[in-house]
Formats: C-alpha cells, sequence, structure tokens
C-alpha cells in the first residue's frame, strides 16, 4: 500500500532538467523583482533626502558651526513630519534585504530577522534624517556667509550628501548627479548591520566648517544647473 502513496510536491517526480528550468525560472524572477524594488527605493530615498533639506532651510535654526551640529544631533530627533516617507523606505527595503539574505539559494529567512531588520532600518533611516538636515543647515549657513544671499538649495544637497557619504573627500561639483544610490545603501545596509553613523556625521560636519564656500559657491550653482538641465544617468544602477 506504501507504493501507492502520491506524494503532495508538485516537484515530485519532475525530470531534473525541468526542475532545474523551474529553479532558474524562480532565481530570475526573484531577481528582477529585487531590481524594481531596489529602484523604488532609491526613488523614495532621494525624495525623502530633497523634502528632509528643503524643510530644514525654509523652517530650521541655522546650525554656524560643527560645534553647534554635533550638540543638536546629540539632543533628540524630531522627525515626525517625515514619519510616512521613513515607513515607506523601511517597507520598500524590506523585501531587497531578503532577497540579498536569501543568496542563490532561495530558502526563506526567518521571520524574526525581518521584523529586526524593518526596526533597525527605521532607527537608521530617522537618524540620517536628522543628520543631513544638520549637515545641509550647516552647509548653507557656510555658503550664505561667502555670497551673502540664500544658497542655492541644489548646491546644498550635492555638498551635503558628498560630505554626508566621503567627509575626507573633497566635493567633485563637475561629478555626477546626488548618489541617492550610495545614501540608500548606507541607510539600509547601516540598519541591517546595526552599525553607528554618528562618527562619521560628526566628521562630515568638520569637512563642512572646512569648506571654502568662497571657491565652491560660483561654479557649484553653474554645475548643478548644468546637471538639472540635461537628462543623466546614473552609473550606480541598484541598491544590490
Amino acid at each position: 500500500m506504501g507504493d501507492d502513496i502520491v506524494s503532495s510536491d508538485p516537484q515530485a517526480g519532475m525530470p531534473p532538467r525541468a526542475l532545474r528550468d523551474r529553479v532558474s525560472s524562480a532565481g530570475k524572477g526573484a531577481r528582477v523583482h529585487a531590481l524594481k524594488a531596489s529602484d523604488a527605493l532609491v526613488e523614495t530615498v532621494g525624495g525623502l533626502a530633497d523634502r528632509a533639506i528643503d524643510r530644514v532651510l525654509l523652517t530650521g535654526e541655522p546650525v554656524t558651526s560643527a560645534a553647534d551640529g554635533k550638540r543638536l544631533l546629540a539632543g533628540q530627533a524630531d522627525t515626525e513630519a517625515f514619519a510616512d516617507d521613513i515607513q515607506r523606505v523601511v517597507v520598500l527595503a524590506v523585501p531587497v534585504v531578503r532577497t540579498l539574505a536569501r543568496g542563490a539559494r532561495f530558502t526563506k529567512v526567518p521571520w524574526v530577522m525581518v521584523a529586526s531588520s524593518a526596526v533597525s532600518i527605521g532607527v537608521a533611516v530617522r537618524t540620517g534624517v536628522r543628520e543631513l538636515q544638520v549637515l545641509s543647515s550647516l552647509v548653507a549657513h557656510r555658503l550664505e556667509r561667502a555670497d551673502g544671499v540664500p544658497s542655492d538649495p541644489a548646491l546644498v544637497k550635492k555638498l551635503a550628501i558628498d560630505l554626508y557619504l566621503g567627509p575626507k573627500r573633497t566635493p567633485r561639483l563637475a561629478d555626477d548627479k546626488l548618489r541617492i544610490v550610495r545614501l540608500t545603501r548606507k541607510w539600509v545596509f547601516s540598519g541591517v548591520l546595526g552599525r553607528k553613523t554618528s562618527k562619521r556625521a560628526a566628521r562630515a560636519l568638520d569637512a563642512a566648517e572646512r569648506l571654502d564656500a568662497a571657491a565652491l559657491s560660483g561654479a557649484g550653482k553653474r554645475c548643478v544647473g548644468a546637471e538639472e538641465g540635461r537628462p543623466g544617468t546614473n552609473p550606480e544602477a541598484t541598491v544590490p
């Protein structure tokens, strides 16, 4: 009678080649889904960064020194205005993280890991938004002192994100567009891996205080204006 038992597994009895084809198809589908999800994730992070910086430039208290910025970061962060945006980043980031965690095996990721990743990514993004706002405020203050007029928001965003991602590097104004892909990676994977960003943010504030704002301002406005006026491609295609 045991020989008459029918397996409930739809793959039972499937020829090895057909099974390989199905696994390969599933793998391609998962990768395509991950690419689409990562594109949406990058776009959402870019929108969040834009709104966060715009808000602090319009309504925030000016940050006039690196020490002032560090003091603000040591206090409580108020990111309630961006709660929905942050939640959307988390929702989009979790499936990308799950796909990367599965790798080629396509095994299920424990729900505990997914839940903990969602919480830690949310914390990292909230912290990152606040760090970027404070840094942008200091960059804007430095540019305004050099020009004597309100700073160009597009230039502030480029300089702030460049400094935030690489405090030791001099911002390249003629370089590609805002590195939102790298910013997305930083926030998402800092959360997943539990890495703190406070030291890098402090170094970015120090670098902003050392900026030669007078030299950067005129050239920066021309470069940023040219980038905004022409269609461009981002060489860093996806988060993974």
